[in-house]
Order: C-alpha cells, then structure tokens, then sequence
C-alpha cells in the first residue's frame, strides 16, 4: 500500500537566529524539534511513503524549515504553508504560491487568537476568494467552527477544502470529541470539502485499537465515502506509534474494504492536493 500522510510536522529549535514569535515558546517548549531526517527515518519504519509536512502554527507565518525539508527529500515531502490571513497584505502571493519548490496549498488554523477573531469578524473572506481564484487547496482547522465553513464551501464552490482533525478540539478526548461532529457530517453535501482523519488516537481514551474511535468514524465514512477521507498521522503529538495510527485504517476498522483502504492512505490525498 503507497501511504501518504496528510499531516505532519518538521519544525526548528527556537534560537537567536531564528526566534520563534512571542508568546509562542512555552507551548512550543512542550516536545523537542522534529527535523526531516527524523521524520524520514519514522516513515520508514511505518512504511510510509510520502508525507505532507504542515508548520506548526506556534512558529507563526513560516514555511522555511518546512520548505527546506521538501528540498532535501522532494520525494518524500510535500507542503501546505501559512500565510497570514488576518489582512489582505501578502494576497499578492496566492497566484504564485505554487511556484515554490514543494508547495501544495494553504493551511489556515483558526483555534485561538488572532485568527479565531479574525475568522468570526469576516476579515478572512478576502483569503477565500483569493485562494479559490488562484486554484489552492486549502486544509482548515476550525474547532466549533464546521458550520461557518459550510457557509464558505458554499460560497466558493470551486475552493477545495479540507476540514483538519474532523474539527475535534485539541483539548478533548472519548465520546466528548465527537460532540459536534453532525455539523461536520452535515459539510458532505458540499462536493468541494473533505475530511482529514488526523490525529484520532489522540482523541481516544483506549489503547490500539481504539474502539471508542470506530463508531464515530463509521458515520464519516457514510457520510464522505472513503474517496473524501484523508489519513494524517499529526505524528508528533501522537499518543501511540505510528505503526498504530495508521493500522487503526489498514486493519482496525472492519467496515473498510481493501479499496476504501487505499483511498484513505493516499490516493485520496494524491487527487485533493494535486499529488497525482
């Protein structure tokens, strides 16, 4: 099976050189930098063969290291890099964004401040716009947040976008996770949004094979199909091994057939973001 990871990161130690934004450093200080030779070695132990690389957001509005890796491993890595969205000041760069070695699309978080503002006062509509004009993909992660993008994926049907994490909070666990997963459901009916089944074992309160997990993951699969399910391992906050969060789809979940397997592995992934 060809595995893409739609959702990993590679970041650098905070320095002189490269200071990491203010505010930032006690989060980021939680778990060590994860370079590429590192993230390379884990895929290949996993059996990975390709992996998104996402910069954390606590690095601010940079792709550099992310970049860097895809440079050194443009077989294995690819990117979805930030840009600031909290005014139009760089929209100038969307229509080239692809131009950079390894760059896919777009990933916007929208969980705390100033984006989560940002968002709710609509001064991020002009980054919709601009993104489907110029043809980006573009992962959102917005907890609470599904049924304004609703309102987005309806206005901008030509946008792809791609819901991170099922729009779980990164604080919450067991059934509890899963609170407002309707209104993520209810984003099936627009054909240019997907799902990316990400970071799941963190959100269980079990062991392999995290069966508080399946139920809520069969209603996904009803509602998308496994053609609009993107695996993503969020390897570094990962409770369990990587082995682990990728056999929860290969073998854990029994209502998936052998086909529904690779499109969530991958070839899913490879079609949304331009891979294939």
């Amino acid at each position: 099976m060809h595995i893409l990871d739609s959702q990993v990161h590679v970041w650098g130690d905070d320095s002189p050189a490269r200071p990491w934004p203010p505010g930032r450093t006690a989060q980021a200080h939680r778990v060590p930098a994860v370079g590429a030779d590192e993230m390379v070695a884990a895929m290949d132990r996993a059996g990975v063969a390709r992996a998104v690389i996402v910069p954390p957001s606590w690095e601010g509005d940079r792709n550099d290291v992310a970049l860097a890796a895809a440079a050194k491993y443009p077989n294995r890595f690819s990117v979805m890099g930030r840009i600031p969205v909290e005014t139009r000041a760089e929209a100038h760069r969307l229509p080239a964004w692809r131009d950079q070695p390894g760059m896919l699309g777009v990933r916007v978080t929208l969980h705390r401040s100033p984006w989560l503002e940002a968002f709710d006062a609509g001064a991020v509509d002009w980054f919709w716009a601009e993104a489907e004009r110029a043809s980006l993909p573009v992962m959102v992660y917005a907890p609470r947040r599904a049924r304004s993008l609703g309102s987005v994926a309806e206005r901008h049907r030509g946008l792809e976008i791609v819901v991170d994490h099922l729009a779980i909070p990164v604080e919450l666990t067991g059934d509890a996770a899963f609170t407002e997963l309707d209104d993520v459901l209810a984003l099936a009916a627009h054909p240019n949004v997907a799902v990316k089944v990400s970071a799941l074992p963190c959100h269980s309160r079990e062991r392999y094979p995290f069966r508080d997990l399946h139920v809520h993951l069969r209603r996904v699969f009803d509602a998308f199909g496994p053609s609009r399910m993107l695996f993503g391992s969020d390897y570094s906050r990962l409770p369990c091994s990587y082995q682990d969060a990728i056999h929860l789809f290969t073998e854990a979940l029994e209502f998936l057939s052998p086909a529904d397997r690779e499109e969530i592995m991958g070839s899913a992934a490879a079609r949304w973001l331009g891979l294939s």
